[in-house]
């Protein structure tokens, strides 16, 4: 009875990684075979896109690490009123439809939204431009970051890191040789989801930056 159930765990484990991968694999290899995936690596529209994404990926993960982790530290590690309202604030974008996320941000950022005024005060367009790309990118991926931050933070034996104050430790020390170290893994976890996540996106950035060559269009607006 025993192997039966083990039987079928694995059995249902390795169906459902088949369903996972096998679109995935199809995709590749139609793209493989009929020299798609070819022409496109060498195009200069691709290349230019490609370009793009990397880099408003890597100033998004940027952001997303120097603002969202503070958030995370502060809800792995406080209590407040209001606490759980905020955790749910933080992971709504996380299921917004894409599409709804860039209106969103259309919402605050347009040119008749929330933000309108003082932005046009400063002088400062963020809508379809390379800045609204990055915006939309961090708005849809740092929920990621911060949901695996905080977990990993809170798992932190709080203890381990008093006897490193006891030893004379800064809080930055101990946040930098005990803190990190042992969160390290869900730390690395959430900076590559937010990263893909980043990278895939397509609804909120088509709908707050549009699809300008050069300026707007990354990968996923080119696929």
């Amino acid at each position: 009875m025993r192997g039966w159930g083990t039987r079928s765990l694995v059995g249902v484990a390795g169906l459902f990684a088949l369903f996972l991968a096998l679109p995935v694999a199809a995709l590749v290899g139609r793209a493989v075979l009929d020299g798609s995936l070819g022409t496109a690596l060498v195009s200069p529209v691709v290349l230019d896109a490609l370009v793009l994404s990397l880099v408003t990926t890597a100033l998004s993960l940027v952001l997303t690490v120097v603002l969202g982790l503070p958030l995370a530290i502060v809800l792995a590690r406080r209590r407040f009123r209001g606490k759980g309202l905020i955790e749910a604030l933080v992971d709504l974008p996380i299921v917004l439809p894409p599409s709804v996320a860039g209106l969103a941000l259309l919402l605050v950022f347009g040119r008749r939204g929330l933000l309108a005024q003082p932005l046009d005060v400063l002088d400062v367009t963020v809508p379809f431009t390379t800045v609204a790309v990055i915006v939309a990118q961090v708005f849809v991926s740092a929920p990621f970051f911060i949901r695996s931050a905080r977990t990993g933070i809170a798992a932190v034996d709080r203890d381990l890191e008093d006897a490193a104050r006891v030893d004379g430790a800064s809080e930055g020390q101990v946040f930098r040789s005990v803190t990190v170290p042992l969160a390290g893994t869900a730390l690395a976890a959430g900076l590559v989801l937010s990263w893909a996540r980043s990278l895939g996106e397509f609804g909120a950035t088509i709908m707050f930056a549009g699809n300008v060559e050069g300026r707007t269009q990354t990968l996923p607006l080119v696929v």
